[in-house]
């Protein structure tokens, strides 16, 4: 799982920054010129599925 602040650059530019927050964590995704798309909390178990979920997807 991500222990600190990480952030994910996607081919296009744009980000997503991953921050935990005390038992849960923020994700917070902005397009390649820096404008905020969308925020969301997610315990640690969703984000764990969100991550299976794309290695699946992606065959990571």
């Amino acid at each position: 799982m991500i222990n600190g602040g990480t952030t994910i650059h996607t081919a296009d530019g744009s980000t997503v920054s991953v921050t935990p927050i005390g038992l849960e964590y923020d994700l917070h995704t902005r397009n390649a010129r820096g404008e905020t798309i969308s925020t969301a909390r997610m315990s640690a178990d969703d984000l764990a599925a969100l991550i299976a979920e794309a290695e699946e997807v992606q065959g990571w």
